[in-house]
């Protein structure tokens, strides 16, 4: 039902699964130490791909080139908006880019989607990793290039990483703070300098992030929205576009990279389009139309009641379930601990016990969906039952900061008998406000400070209004006055950015491999950061310092400890009204594509290792 956001595929959180895959070839890892040189970097384990491979498994090396998809956005980064767009800058904090600009941007290395935490190069050749692990040297290929043709250069790469950590998106400089420096120390060999007590992952941070041209910003700045599409050198250029209604992105021919290993089976369509539509029910028109040609679908009723128009039933348009296997993460109403009003974790708990998702999964999303518990929902990090023994031993020093509830089973939402007004639940609801000093007066819930409590839920869509009209009903009968408001695209994104909402509905995807990216989810320095994940405004000090024994954890099996003693003190914390998840991707498509016979894991690619099959294309009246 609600539209994910993801965090960057070339940021840390899409970094990590479930395990480490056992079946794995040497060469060099960041988990052992010593000086090393690779052609990739890995977290954990060691490299699936030795030096010299062809390609990664889950491509088709052979797929066609040409032809275009026309989609909507199902997942976005940084600034990028999936309804909208005003600049073509998409790593600041202004304006709002046009979902999928990270195509158009190299990096050093790129992600293998078919392992957790895995980066072989692209404009670097390989890499030096000193004996302490501080300092990274880079090698770059000689052939990188812009797309005018120019060089790109090492001085280009200590450009680009030390303006994100200067003036990029929070959600960039946050992560990446402690890398001291980066300094060209030839044309083809970039030296990059760490604090040290970092994690390892931040290497693969670093490597991941886009690259820039240092000539192209003499002339204009890099902390400016515009719509002039930036000189990059990535597979794809911005091509012809209208602001706010389409963007298309076309493949670059003389691409320098394209028979590179990373690269091989990769980047297939000739335009890759972005549509824009304020409403779904429009984009879902445009869908039934063939306008857009393939589609994620959100929301549940229109997946289980209309998808039965003649495109459907003549076979022209099919749909497909994939797995995801990534974890569920984060999805629900999250509640602005920065207003007074939201300080107290019993009205915090009590606002969560008036929504009802037994009554709204059925009611309204045909039983398609699972309750979300956890913040790490759906992977290994999640806490269950009782905390283990080495749970407890990372939380026995901050008893006497946390409540007791964390040491007994793990929170779970309250489970309602599905009439859509359950009494008990409300009851028990009412018992906490009045524990916190709230009083009913005239049907009206009153404060401790006497002020009524009142509350907005604030959304990009009015797709939800049935469910949140459903649990504003809820809490008027505690006397609570809650209302619904939606707003335009850019004022939603605007109004995150500054934390400007009492409840704000949002979805954050992880994968299980975190690092310093924790920090912009639950840190109390990002509480304060516009545009930082911590929607809440969760300042703890003991989740800070959970958050720092994940980030240096030397085992798979440490990270995850830390980590479910991290969703135990964050669950008891109350800071959201969790939402629902399902493990699966629900994909509409018009009946014209080819794809690799397995999806990797750890992405669903659609846009980069997807084709058009001539011959299905022509069969369904769908040839360009």
């Amino acid at each position: 039902m609600m539209d994910p956001i993801f965090f960057d595929r070339r940021q840390l959180l899409m970094f990590g699964a479930a395990a480490a895959a056992s079946a794995m070839v040497p060469t060099g890892v960041l988990a052992r130490r010593g000086p090393i040189t690779n052609h990739g970097l890995s977290y954990f384990g060691e490299l699936k791909y030795p030096e010299g491979f062809e390609a990664f498994d889950y491509v088709n090396p052979n797929a066609p080139k040409g032809g275009r998809i026309v989609m909507t956005a199902s997942n976005w980064f940084y600034n990028q908006n999936p309804q909208t767009f005003n600049s073509f800058n998409s790593f600041i904090l202004k304006g709002d880019a046009p979902p999928r600009m990270e195509l158009c941007f190299d990096s050093l290395m790129v992600r293998a989607w078919d392992e957790p935490d895995s980066i072989y190069g692209l404009v670097a050749k390989s890499v030096d990793v000193s004996e302490d692990g501080n300092t990274l040297t880079f090698r770059l290929r000689p052939e990188a290039r812009f797309h005018d043709g120019s060089h790109l250069t090492a001085e280009d790469v200590a450009f680009s990483l030390m303006t994100l950590k200067e003036q990029g998106h929070p959600q960039i400089r946050q992560v990446i703070t402690d890398m001291v420096d980066a300094v060209a120390l030839a044309p083809d060999r970039v030296e990059v300098k760490l604090a040290g007590g970092h994690s390892r992952l931040l290497p693969l941070t670093i490597a991941t992030l886009p690259l820039f041209s240092k000539t192209y910003y003499t002339t204009y700045r890099f902390d400016q929205t515009t719509l002039t599409p930036p000189l990059s050198s990535g597979p794809y250029k911005v091509g012809r576009h209208e602001i706010g209604r389409f963007v298309e992105y076309v493949a670059v021919e003389e691409y320098w990279a394209k028979d590179l290993p990373v690269m091989r089976g990769h980047n297939n369509f000739h335009v890759i389009r972005m549509d824009f539509y304020r409403e779904r029910q429009a984009a879902f028109e445009a869908f039934k139309k063939g306008v857009v040609t393939y589609r994620e679908e959100f929301t549940a009723r229109r997946w289980a009641t209309e998808y039965n128009f003649p495109a459907i039933e003549e076979g022209r348009v099919s749909k497909r379930i994939f797995p995801n296997n990534l974890p569920s993460g984060a999805q629900g109403w999250f509640i602005n601990t920065r207003r007074e009003k939201f300080k107290d974790p019993l009205i915090r708990r009590a606002i969560g016990m008036c929504f009802d998702f037994e009554w709204t999964n059925t009611a309204l999303f045909f039983d398609l969906y699972t309750r979300t518990n956890s913040f790490l929902e759906n992977s290994p990090m999640k806490a269950t039952g009782l905390p283990s023994e080495a749970e407890l031993a990372l939380l026995e020093p901050y008893r006497d900061q946390l409540p007791e509830e964390v040491f007994g089973e793990a929170v779970v939402a309250p489970v309602s008998n599905g009439s859509g007004q359950d009494r008990k639940l409300l009851r028990e609801a009412q018992r906490l406000l009045l524990q916190a000093g709230c009083e009913m007066r005239d049907r009206v819930l009153h404060m401790p400070s006497g002020e009524p409590l009142t509350f907005e839920v604030l959304s990009n869509s009015s797709s939800f209004e049935g469910v949140v009209l459903a649990y504003i009903k809820n809490l008027r009968l505690l006397g609570i006055e809650a209302t619904f408001r939606v707003v335009d695209p850019a004022q939603f994104q605007s109004r995150s950015n500054d934390f400007d909402f009492d409840l704000c509905g949002r979805r954050f995807g992880l994968t299980p491999t975190l690092g310093e990216g924790a920090r912009q989810l639950w840190g109390s320095d990002a509480a304060d950061t516009p545009g930082s994940y911590n929607m809440a405004g969760i300042k703890d000090p003991v989740v800070d310092a959970l958050i720092e024994n994940i980030i240096n954890a030397e085992t798979r099996e440490e990270m995850n400890t830390a980590a479910k003693a991290l969703d135990r003190v964050l669950r008891v914390g109350y800071y959201w009204v969790p939402q629902w998840y399902k493990p699966t991707h629900t994909v509409a498509m018009w009946d014209m594509f080819g794809m690799p016979e397995q999806k990797p894991d750890y992405w669903f690619p659609v846009e980069t290792t997807w084709w058009v099959d001539l011959e299905k294309a022509v069969r369904i009246g769908k040839v360009d």
